[in-house]
């Protein structure tokens, strides 16, 4: 079986970057250490991603775009770089350390998103999100804090289908 992945000139690789099938890695990208690629990814030129991230496949990451440590991002997510199609003029995204940013998210050029916060699956990004915020929606707005979500995530993992199965029932 041939497996192809094209990882362009002058592309830094940290130790350990882990790059799975069919992933495209433009000129004068940087990948820090332990940082993991999924399939199908397209990291683009000039792409800055940090130590400890994880990247999940069909991720859309263009020119510009920062990301910081210990980031992950699930898949199918999109940045954009271009806040008003088609332009010359480009701005990054920059996701802050320790954000996570859940399948299916689009992020809109310019946006920051906080250390330690949490975009939603599913959401349109217009707006910067604040550090140890959860934002979700369309267009995504601040729902709850980071000490919620953990909180919450406690008692999923504590809890498992039976809390899920709660929440529902308090629902209808």
């Amino acid at each position: 079986m041939v497996v192809t992945n094209y990882i362009g000139r002058g592309v830094k690789l940290g130790r350990n970057v882990r790059i799975w099938h069919f992933v495209y890695i433009g000129d004068n990208a940087e990948i820090g250490d332990n940082t993991i690629i999924g399939s199908l990814c397209h990291i683009d030129y000039n792409v800055k991603i940090g130590r400890n991230c994880k990247i999940e496949g069909m991720v859309y990451i263009p020119p510009l775009t920062v990301i910081e440590d210990d980031v992950f991002i699930g898949p199918c997510v999109v940045f954009t770089n271009d806040p008003y199609p088609p332009s010359e003029r480009m701005v990054g995204v920059t996701v802050r350390r320790g954000a996570v940013i859940g399948a299916g998210a689009v992020i809109r050029a310019g946006v920051t998103i906080g250390e330690e916060a949490v975009v939603g699956m599913g959401s349109v990004v217009t707006k910067d999100v604040p550090p140890r915020s959860v934002a979700y929606g369309c267009p995504a707005r601040v729902v709850m804090t980071r000490e919620e979500y953990e909180r919450r995530r406690g008692e999923w993992l504590e809890r498992g289908e039976e809390f899920l199965r709660e929440k529902l029932r308090r629902k209808t």
